[in-house]
């Protein structure tokens, strides 16, 4: 078969389609570049806002439109709480909910391509990765979560927590390694509560990884606050664990986080800003801020703006607010209008851009390692511009003469500007 595989959401979700074009692969399969060419479609879908549901059943259609004879796989979180919805109105031919993820190849091929083999399956074929045009690889270390936060519906659809074992996670990268990947993200649902149920901890994964495996570059996804102690910094003095993290504050009014059910105070992150800050040159630290949450006074607003004025962010992911069936946040008093949620959004994202021009700008002139992504995009006169990141996750652009090919290439670059209205650093190849 030719499977096209396709995510949304988490970088977890997006773990777990490499893994399964992966697994198809090794099976035989072959992994198709576009909806058109395949024969399955395999779709992980989102649910952890209201707005994430309504794209999710878009996508479901978008793909129909795209391939009608192809078969139809949903998974991902909308599909496991809307189960019956999925199964009945959106004309999927196979629904796996998150708990049967680890099976859904083998389910695939036997309910619906019991004889299915490509010729492939005795060539070595292109690594699933870069098949799917990616050079960036997201790794599942765990899945689930212990903590309910007021607002979030992923731990009702992802279950308890339960972590990978430190070897098969280390014999995955080595696999991934041999393949030609030069960068891996560890990623999960609640990545910080890894080895909770397995008497381990991130610090030993990432501590094993390093030691075990031959990966030129390691990265963590969202981890939250409270799981990391300020020892934990002190892991970047190897220079293959980047210094990039993204910490969800969620808001910066300890009142406020209080309803969100968060387990941080301003003040304790703060401080632990401070000390990454201080141990780990050039660390780029990103995050999460929800606006308009119930109950958000005016007074709670501008504490969350003075927050993020202090701790000046290289980026900021704004959330808007929006009521989720499920979850404890819909029944709290206080809803807030819409236009007060816009006008919310309006200023942080300001406020969020200016802060990333600052950052970015800080590097003008610098020299530094920029792992280059895709195929590039061609411009006039045959030139192709590529785009990549540094290790602390800026993001460059270059262009490359004609002919040549930047894809999946750590190079030294010397950033020259600004590009993109701020937006990202331009650079040019050195040596």
């Amino acid at each position: 078969m030719q499977v096209y595989l396709k995510a949304i959401g988490c970088r977890l979700n997006e773990a777990e389609i490499e893994s399964w074009a992966a697994e198809f692969q090794r099976n035989g399969h072959s992994i198709a570049s576009a909806p058109q060419y395949a024969d399955l479609m395999v779709f992980n879908s989102c649910a952890v806002t209201g707005e994430a549901a309504r794209k999710s059943r878009q996508q479901v259609r978008r793909l129909h439109r795209e391939n009608r004879m192809a078969k139809l796989v949903m998974t991902g979180c909308y599909a496991t709480l809307e189960n019956a919805r999925v199964a009945t109105e959106l004309g999927v031919d196979l629904v796996v909910n998150n708990a049967g993820k680890e099976q859904l190849v083998q389910r695939v091929e036997r309910e619906l391509a019991p004889s299915a083999l490509s010729i492939a399956a005795a060539q070595p074929g292109e690594a699933a990765l870069f098949a799917r045009g990616r050079q960036r690889a997201f790794v599942k270390i765990q899945d689930g979560c212990r903590y309910r936060c007021t607002y979030c519906i992923v731990t009702l659809a992802r279950g308890d927590e339960r972590s990978r074992g430190i070897a098969d996670i280390v014999n995955e990268i080595n696999c991934l390694t041999l393949q030609g990947v030069h960068e891996v993200v560890l990623t999960g649902v609640h990545v910080g509560g890894y080895g909770s149920d397995t008497d381990s901890d991130l610090a030993g994964l990432v501590q094993a990884v390093l030691a075990d495996t031959d990966l030129p570059r390691l990265r963590l996804a969202s981890v939250e606050p409270w799981d990391l102690p300020a020892t934990f910094f002190h892991l970047f003095e190897n220079p293959r664990l980047m210094p990039h993290l993204h910490l969800p504050m969620q808001s910066g009014s300890d009142s406020v986080l209080r309803r969100m059910s968060r387990r941080c105070k301003t003040d304790d992150f703060k401080m632990l800003i401070s000390e990454a800050r201080r141990v780990v040159a050039d660390f780029n630290v990103t995050t999460d801020i929800i606006v308009g949450f119930p109950g958000e006074s005016d007074s709670e607003w501008r504490e969350t703006l003075h927050f993020a004025e202090r701790l000046r962010f290289g980026h900021i992911h704004v959330f808007t607010y929006s009521p989720r069936t499920g979850t404890k946040a819909t029944t709290l008093p206080g809803q807030l209008d819409k236009r007060i949620k816009k006008q919310r959004s309006s200023e942080l994202h300001v406020l969020a851009a200016r802060h990333k021009r600052e950052t970015l700008a800080a590097y003008v002139g610098r020299e530094l390692p920029v792992l280059w992504e895709g195929d590039g995009e061609l411009l006039d006169g045959g030139k192709r511009r590529f785009s990549g990141y540094t290790p602390n996750m800026l993001r460059v652009v270059t262009d490359a003469a004609q002919g040549e090919s930047l894809t999946n290439r750590i190079c030294m670059t010397r950033i020259d500007s600004l590009a993109e209205h701020g937006e990202r650093l331009s650079g040019t190849l050195v040596g």
